[in-house]
C-alpha cells in the first residue's frame, strides 16, 4: 500500500493582551532598512545624519604595531573608535583632532588592559604628531586626511610585591592569585579589588571601601607593585524595612514577602534574592530594594522598599489556525491583588478543532470542538515568603489521537521554592471523565497527590547554554469507582554544553523515563497513560503517534472511530540531541534527532525504538529564541506524514 503524504502541519496565532487602568507603551521605531538594500526610498538614516553634519571631514587611518603582534595588533583595532568610525565623516579638523587624542587614551588603557605598563601611542595626522599640535589646527580636507596610529607596545609586566590592608581582617592575596609574577593587566587587578569588596560585603560588611590603592609599574623590573588599602566597616545586622509606592498592597506584606527579617546580618544576596520575590509576585511594574546610607540609632541597618504597582486587572484573547487541527480562539481575565496580598485569580476560556474535519483528514475523525474552560486562585505567603498556595477548578473536552475525553477536576496544592534552584509542588487532585476509546467509553472517579521535583541549574531559561534541568514527577492515584490504585512516575535530564567562550555552539541533549505501577494496563485510565510522538517529544512523528496500536478494524462491542489508534502504554522512554550553532548573532541553526518508544508493561518497547531527524532555525530576540523545526519521521507509521512543523517560543527543550 502506497501511503500518502500527510498535509503539513502551519499554525499562525496572534495574542492580544490589555491591561486595565494604563495606556500603552510607546511604540518603538522598527528598523526596515534591510527591505531597501539599493536605497529606492531615498538616503539612508547614515546619509542624511552626515549631510546633516557641520563642516563634514573624512579620514582614513593606518595603525602599525611595532614590534609586531598579531593579537595585539587585532586588540588594539577593535579598540580604536578611529578604526571602528574611518567610515563617518567627523565635524571639521577640531573634531578629528579631538578624536584622535579621545582615542591615543583609550589605546593606552587598552595597552595596560594587555599589562603593558611602558608602551607608546603616537597619532600623526597628515605627519604632524598630535600632542604638537595647535588646539585650533587645520587640515586639508580636500581629500580623506591621513592618521597615522604608531604603537610600540613595550614588554609585559608580572605582578611584584603585593599588600592588601583591611584594617586587621585578614586577606590573602593567593586566595585572588595575586601573587608575585601573576598577570598584572589593569583588568584583571580591579576585577581582584572588586571581588575583594564584595567577598567583605558577603561577611555582612555593607559599608566597605577602598581607601587607597597605590599602584606602581617599575620599568627596570617590568614588575606591578600593588598596595591597597580598604576600610572594611563593621558587621551589621538589617533593620527595618520601609515600604513607599504602594497603592493597594498591604506595606507590612511587602515587607514579610522580601524575606529580610531584622536582626539576622546584612547579606547581598538577601537583599537580590528579596527583590526577585517581589517580582515573581507579578504585581510591580517596577520594584527596587537598597540599604539605607548609614546605620539606624539602634546600630541596624534600615531597608528601602521603592514599588510601582501594574494595573490590578488584565483581559486577554488569541487565535489559532493549523490546516491539520482547525482554528482556535482563546480569552482570559486576571486579576493580580484580590485582597492587597498579592492574591490572584484567573479565569480562562479556549474553543479549538474549529472547523478541522473539513480541512484535514489527518488523524482521525473527531465530533464537533475541544474545549477548556478553567479559574486559578494564587495566594503566595502561606508557608513563608517561598511559598505560593495554588487551587483550581477546571472543565474540558478533548479528542486528540488516541481518546475521547470530558473531565471536571478540582486541585489545592502548594509550590515551594527551596532555593534559586530547587522548587517542589504538592497537592491534591479530584477529578471526575469520562473516556471514549476503541474499547467503548468509561467512566473514572479518580483522587491523586501529584509531586514534582525541579532543579534548575541552567544559565537561562528560554536559551540555555550551560548547566542542566532536572524533573521527578510521580502521582499516587486511586481509582475509586474500581478501588484501582496505581501510580505513575517520570523522570527528565536536560543538559547543555557550550563549546566555545562565545557561546556559538552548544551541544543540547534530554533524557526522559516514565512508568506507571501498580495496575495493569486495561485498568489504568487512557488519558494516564504514556504516549508519545510530537512536538516536545519525537518531532516528526504526529501527536501520541508511537506505540502499541488498536486494530486497524472494528471487533464486535468497539468504537469504530477509534480503528488504529494508539492504546497508551505504562512505560515510555525519549531522547533528544541537538548542535546549536549561531550562523549570525541573531540566526541559529539546529540539527537534531529524537528517539521515543512506548511499552505496555514496566520496560519500554526498545524494538520499536522510533527516530525522528531534522533541522531548525532561530531567530535571536531579547525574550527568547523564536524557534522553527521541521522534523522528518525515519520510520512513518500508519498515521504520520511525510513531515512535521512545529513553531514556539524558547529553545525545544
Amino acid at each position: 500500500m502506497t501511503r500518502l503524504a500527510r498535509p503539513v502541519a502551519v499554525i499562525a496565532s496572534l495574542t492580544v493582551a490589555l491591561g486595565l487602568g494604563l495606556g500603552a507603551p510607546a511604540a518603538r521605531a522598527l528598523d526596515l532598512g534591510f527591505l531597501d538594500p539599493f536605497n529606492l526610498f531615498g538616503p539612508s538614516d547614515d546619509e542624511k545624519a552626515a549631510a546633516e553634519l557641520p563642516d563634514p571631514v573624512r579620514y582614513e587611518v593606518t595603525i602599525n604595531v611595532s614590534p609586531n603582534e598579531d593579537d595585539l595588533q587585532d586588540t588594539l583595532e577593535a579598540a580604536s573608535t578611529l578604526k571602528a568610525d574611518e567610515d563617518e565623516p567627523v565635524s571639521g579638523s577640531l573634531g578629528l583632532l579631538a578624536k584622535a587624542k579621545g582615542d591615543r587614551r583609550r589605546l593606552v588603557g587598552t595597552l595596560y588592559e594587555n599589562a603593558r605598563y611602558d608602551g607608546l601611542v603616537t597619532i600623526r595626522i597628515e605627519g604632524q604628531d598630535i600632542a604638537t599640535l595647535a588646539p585650533d589646527a587645520t587640515f586639508d580636507t580636500s581629500r580623506p586626511v591621513p592618521v597615522t596610529i604608531d604603537v610600540n607596545p613595550g614588554p609585559l609586566f608580572e605582578v611584584g610585591t603585593v599588600r592588601l590592608d583591611a584594617n586587621g581582617v585578614p586577606l590573602d592575596p593567593a586566595t585572588y592569585d595575586l601573587t608575585p609574577g601573576s598577570s598584572a593587566d589593569s583588568v584583571r587587578i580591579l576585577q581582584i579589588e572588586k571581588r575583594i569588596v564584595q567577598d567583605l560585603r558577603n561577611e555582612g560588611r555593607p559599608f566597605v571601601a577602598v581607601t587607597r590603592r597605590d599602584i606602581v609599574a617599575d620599568s627596570a623590573t617590568q614588575r606591578l607593585d600593588i598596595a591597597i588599602t580598604l576600610s572594611p566597616g563593621e558587621t551589621i545586622p538589617f533593620g527595618q524595612t520601609f515600604v513607599t509606592g504602594n497603592e493597594r498592597m498591604e506595606p507590612g506584606f511587602i515587607a514579610y514577602m522580601t524575606g529580610i527579617r531584622p536582626g539576622e546580618t546584612y547579606s547581598p544576596q538577601a537583599l537580590e534574592k528579596a527583590r526577585e520575590r517581589l517580582r515573581k509576585l507579578n504585581v510591580f511594574s517596577t520594584a527596587t530594594i537598597r540599604e539605607a546610607d548609614a546605620q539606624a540609632p539602634d546600630g541596624t541597618l534600615p531597608i528601602q522598599v521603592t514599588v510601582a504597582e501594574r494595573p490590578r486587572r488584565v483581559i486577554g484573547a488569541g487565535a489559532t489556525f493549523s490546516n491539520t487541527e482547525g482554528a482556535g480562539a482563546n480569552a482570559y481575565w486576571e486579576h493580580r491583588n484580590l485582597f492587597g496580598r498579592a492574591e490572584s485569580l484567573r479565569i480562562e476560556g479556549s474553543v479549538s478543532r474549529i472547523g478541522a474535519n473539513t480541512l484535514s483528514d489527518t488523524g482521525r475523525e473527531t465530533d464537533g470542538f475541544d474545549y477548556k474552560a478553567s479559574a486559578v486562585f494564587r495566594k503566595p505567603g502561606v508557608l513563608g515568603p517561598d511559598s505560593v498556595y495554588v487551587g483550581s477548578i477546571t472543565g474540558l473536552r478533548e479528542q486528540p489521537l488516541a481518546y475521547d475525553r470530558q473531565s471536571i477536576a478540582v486541585s489545592n496544592g502548594v509550590e515551594y521554592m527551596i532555593d534559586d534552584q530547587q522548587k517542589v509542588a504538592v497537592s491534591l487532585l479530584a477529578e471526575y471523565e469520562t473516556v471514549g476509546t476503541y474499547l467503548g467509553e468509561n467512566e473514572f472517579l479518580l483522587a491523586s497527590v501529584p509531586f514534582t521535583y525541579t532543579y534548575d541549574g541552567r544559565d537561562n531559561e528560554l536559551n540555555p547554554t550551560e548547566g542542566f534541568l532536572a524533573k521527578l514527577y510521580a502521582e499516587p492515584t486511586y481509582e475509586i469507582e474500581d478501588g484501582t490504585p496505581f501510580i505513575k512516575a517520570r523522570g527528565d535530564v536536560s543538559a547543555y554544553l557550550s563549546l566555545d567562550e562565545r557561546d556559538r555552539f552548544v551541544v543540547a541533549g534530554r533524557v526522559g523515563y516514565g512508568v506507571i505501577a501498580g495496575a495493569d494496563l486495561a485498568d489504568v485510565p487512557t488519558d494516564r497513560r504514556f504516549f508519545a510522538g510530537g512536538g516536545g517529544s519525537v518531532r516528526g512523528y504526529v501527536f501520541q503517534s508511537i506505540g502499541p496500536y488498536y486494530p486497524p478494524f472494528p471487533l464486535p462491542g468497539t468504537n469504530p472511530l477509534f480503528v488504529d489508534t494508539p492504546t497508551g502504554g505504562l512505560s515510555v522512554f525519549e531522547a533528544s540531541a541537538e548542535l546549536r550553532f549561531n550562523v549570525t548573532d541573531k540566526i541559529q541553526v539546529v540539527p537534531f534527532v529524537d528517539a521515543g518508544t512506548v511499552g505496555d508493561d514496566f520496560a519500554p518497547d526498545f524494538g520499536n525504538l522510533k527516530i525522528g531527524a531534522g533541522v531548525g532555525a532561530r531567530y535571536l530576540t531579547g525574550f527568547g529564541p523564536i524557534r522553527v523545526d521541521v522534523g522528518i519521521p525515519l520510520d512513518p507509521g500508519p498515521r504520520d506524514g511525510s513531515f512535521q512543523i512545529y513553531a514556539g517560543i524558547g529553545q525545544a527543550f
